[in-house]
């Protein structure tokens, strides 16, 4: 095998080279060996928090006044790459923990919330979530059904119930998004930065047994009664649809980047079955269909890798779109699943056993296809953008 061909090494220069390479030591030092015993246990592991707080993976984007390293948008996809490539649970809490909250937080947070929620963020000491998703408003934000009541002292009565929040059953601290008034639509909406542990939340896992991502917390959260005061109103009353956008697009690169990494792990178990498994006297590799099947795979996973970074460099220039990271994460998740499909259909009835890590790569992918907007919202972005300017 030629590692080359699949990994991101030859296509970065020798400061992102050596970047990724020291993720991906990490990832295969203190990610790999846990990977499969989290899915099939279905168990967070919370040790995995402090092995990403100390290799400064946690703190990455952020900027160095906050404790950050201050990574640029391609070194995130890099990392996220590698933690994909590894161990989906790793990348999706770091999607949460540092993109959805932590820099949500940097950026739209008054000094107090950040001296109060940034150092404990950064080093794992707590655990935050994004409560955005409801059973009946998940793509359409605007329609959120959770509500915040204004009392007569300033503060504020939250009810409602969030749905499918990863993080959610272990948060310290929450960004809960809630109407002031549902008639204004996202006008009405506003972003509270809360810490969990107060009275008027009930937190239990999600219903039945996720399909994959089998390692991570995912929680229902229902409100009743649960008080948020006025300086923790995250950014500004009203202002709420701004920061779960401005969270969603850094979740959509993440995903993208961890997408890619599956695909490439994929594409590796795929090769490394293939040309050892012998089958009619000769490599499975030898035959056209299976040949034809690791050409289009190769192909389109430097087509997504190629599309992630385009949007990771666009974003530091500032001169990102709404179409860039649409279409790396559309391409990126397609393509990866594809990818993830033929892998268990060229492994045969071993694809179909958790004894090899194919069958898990299939089953993580599917929900990197969901998270922070559909496959099909993905186009809908698109075809707008196309047809609508």
């Amino acid at each position: 095998m030629n590692p080359d061909l699949w990994l991101p090494d030859s296509d970065l220069d020798d400061d992102h080279r050596t970047f990724a390479q020291r993720i991906r030591a990490f990832a295969a030092d203190k990610l790999a060996p846990f990977a499969r015993a989290i899915d099939e246990e279905r168990t967070f592991r919370r040790e995995m928090v402090a092995d990403l707080a100390a290799a400064g993976i946690l703190g990455g984007p952020l900027a160095a006044e906050f404790g950050g390293e201050g990574w640029s948008p391609l070194e995130l996809a890099i990392a996220h790459e590698e933690l994909g490539a590894v161990c989906g649970n790793a990348r999706g809490f770091c999607a949460v923990q540092t993109g959805l909250v932590a820099q949500c937080i940097a950026r739209f947070g008054d000094d107090a919330q950040r001296r109060r929620w940034l150092p404990g963020l950064i080093d794992g000491s707590a655990i935050g979530c994004f409560a955005l998703t409801e059973p009946d408003a998940g793509s359409d934000v605007a329609s959120l059904g959770t509500v915040a009541a204004k009392q007569g002292d300033g503060t504020f009565r939250i009810a409602g119930r969030k749905w499918w929040i990863t993080n959610g059953g272990i948060a310290d601290v929450m960004i809960v998004f809630a109407s002031l008034d549902r008639s204004l639509g996202r006008k009405g909406i506003t972003a509270f930065l809360v810490d969990t542990d107060r009275a008027g939340l009930a937190r239990s896992p999600v219903p039945g047994v996720d399909l994959g991502h089998r390692g991570s917390d995912h929680a229902e959260l229902v409100f009743e009664g649960f008080a948020a005061t006025a300086d923790e109103v995250l950014g500004e009353l009203g202002a709420g649809f701004k920061v779960a956008m401005g969270g969603l697009a850094a979740g959509r690169l993440s995903v993208a980047a961890g997408a890619v990494g599956l695909h490439r792990a994929a594409l590796a178990a795929a090769v490394e079955f293939t040309t050892g498994r012998q089958q009619f006297g000769q490599p499975l590799s030898s035959f056209q269909m299976v040949q034809e099947r690791l050409a289009d795979h190769l192909t389109s996973l430097h087509a997504s890798r190629a599309l992630v970074h385009r949007c990771a460099r666009r974003r530091e220039a500032g001169t990102e779109t709404h179409a860039d990271v649409a279409m790396a994460k559309l391409q990126a998740t397609e393509a990866g699943s594809r990818a993830c499909e033929d892998a268990v259909m060229l492994h045969g009835a071993r694809g179909y056993s958790s004894a090899w890590p194919v069958e898990r790569f299939w089953r993580d992918i599917q929900a990197l296809r969901i998270y922070e907007g559909t496959s099909m919202i993905q186009k809908t972005i698109l075809a707008r953008l196309v047809t609508e300017g």
